[in-house]
């Protein structure tokens, strides 16, 4: 099974909402997601990076919430639809937002014209609240899912500290999937060297 159907398959089969159908479209006809790299060279820095992280998240996702503990002693349950949502579009917003551009490199005394990838960010609305913006243009998130996906960079970005810690701690499904975020990106795709 190609990662394209891993992803139709879980969001067909757990994403029900009203709208999910209308995102789903506009996902295939209108952006990059299942081509576009993850980043431009760190994790999934190559074509079909993105989706391949956004199926170890929800993997990584999937696998935390079901620790006993969590759900035990903290009494912390969520949907496989809000752990789908959240899992496979938290990183929409790096749809259409890489480009290929070409420069020379040398290799064994030889110069190379290689591609890599750079930024062309055509909607500038920050990180976690442009992938909220864009799904909620076609289905309601809970508060749960909309602050889990705002907020699932965790303290890696650029905003306050007290902020994300606050939001960490009120939303449970934030820091859930803030760890599967880092696990995935963090240990299994690893890091891309040049």
């Amino acid at each position: 099974m190609t990662n394209k159907e891993k992803f139709m398959t879980i969001y067909n089969s757990c994403i029900t909402r009203e709208g999910a159908d209308k995102l789903l479209e506009y996902i295939e006809s209108k952006t990059d997601f299942f081509t576009a790299p993850a980043s431009t060279r760190f994790h999934g820095a190559y074509e079909g990076g993105l989706l391949e992280h956004s199926l170890n998240v929800y993997e990584c996702l999937c696998d935390f919430c079901k620790r006993p503990r969590f759900k035990e002693k903290y009494g912390f349950v969520f949907s496989e639809e809000s752990l789908a949502i959240v899992a496979l579009l938290h990183d929409l917003c790096k749809t259409n937002f890489y480009k290929t551009e070409m420069r020379n490199v040398k290799k064994n005394g030889v110069w190379e014209s290689v591609p890599y990838y750079t930024i062309e960010d055509t909607l500038p609305y920050g990180h976690g609240e442009k992938s909220v913006y864009i799904i909620s243009g076609f289905m309601k998130l809970t508060r749960d899912e909309a602050f889990a996906i705002r907020y699932h960079m965790g303290f890696s970005g650029p905003e306050d500290a007290n902020q994300v810690g606050k939001a960490l701690e009120m939303f449970p499904l934030a820091f859930s999937l803030c760890v599967a975020d880092m696990e995935a990106s963090y240990y299994m795709e690893g890091v891309v060297q040049k």
